[in-house]
């Protein structure tokens, strides 16, 4: 009869999933910013040992940007529909800054958007590229939108969406719960159709 509670499992180990072990680090970043996960918080969360990590993922920084994509993908905001033609422009605004307010509160424990947070600097210039680079793509994604509606200032406009996406990012960080950000979005979306009137 042979021991069966302590044989050890036949066969390969089980594979390390990377897209799983980058979802964990996203939340990681998330939770406590760039700077603030070091390389054994990284390598503990995702269950591998430091040369494993590295020949993975390159550096901490490679795994972050990839990490700020991931987040991009699965949790970003959706400007193109946000922001889509068929919608009236305040309107359109309103619903923008309605689910950025949402989207920044969804986790309490990781609150304001990564890419955002990212880009406003660290200590690390490499890691913060990255989400600048995330966030100039975001910021072209919002011009193009507003182009269509309004070609000749949608350099300005996009500018103002982001500066808006940016404070409701840091009031969300700063702790301001979902009702007050909506109240800023619905300000900043009925200031601007002032401005135009």
């Amino acid at each position: 009869m042979h021991d069966t509670k302590n044989a050890k499992p036949r066969g390969r180990p089980r594979a390390f999933d990377v897209d799983e072990a980058v979802g964990k680090a996203q939340a990681l970043f998330h939770q406590r910013g760039y700077d603030a996960v070091s390389l054994a918080d990284l390598t503990g969360a995702l269950g591998i040992n430091p040369p494993s990590f590295y020949a993975a993922f390159g550096s901490k920084a490679d795994l972050y940007g990839r990490a700020l994509e991931r987040y991009a993908k699965t949790e970003g905001l959706d400007f193109e529909r946000l922001l889509a033609p068929d919608k009236a422009f305040n309107e359109a605004l309103a619903a923008l800054f309605e689910a950025a307010a949402v989207a920044y509160t969804a986790d309490p424990g990781a609150t304001g958007c990564l890419v955002i947070e990212g880009a406003r600097g660290g200590t690390d210039a490499v890691a913060c590229d990255k989400a600048k680079t995330l966030w100039r793509q975001s910021r072209q994604l919002v011009r193009d939108a507003i182009a269509r509606r309004e070609a000749d200032q949608a350099d300005e406009i996009a500018d103002y969406v982001m500066a808006v996406l940016a404070g409701i990012s840091a009031s969300a960080r700063d702790g301001l719960d979902v009702s007050r950000l909506r109240a800023i979005g619905c300000w900043a979306s009925r200031a601007f159709m002032h401005e135009r009137t």
